[in-house]
């Protein structure tokens, strides 16, 4: 589901970010979600939440949907 409409952001991508360990500070920095009309705080703010509490820290590399990863984890992961 499309969470950020003004970037295009989805609960995948973000839920990605989130298991990989970042916060959602550090997730809005890098995909820019909720940075324009900030509609979509919450909700972005409930999957980390969602995705920090219930998942293990994984690798960036692994995408939920099975297309490859653009991106690594940082190595202070």
């Amino acid at each position: 589901m499309i969470v950020c409409v003004c970037h295009r952001i989805s609960d995948r991508e973000i839920a990605r970010y989130a298991r990989a360990g970042m916060g959602f500070d550090e997730i809005q920095l890098e995909l820019g979600v909720a940075t324009r009309c900030g509609q979509c705080e919450g909700c972005a703010r409930d999957v980390v939440a969602q995705c920090s509490a219930s998942h293990p820290v994984a690798a960036l590399s692994r995408d939920d949907c099975g297309a490859p990863a653009g991106a690594q984890a940082p190595a202070s992961l």
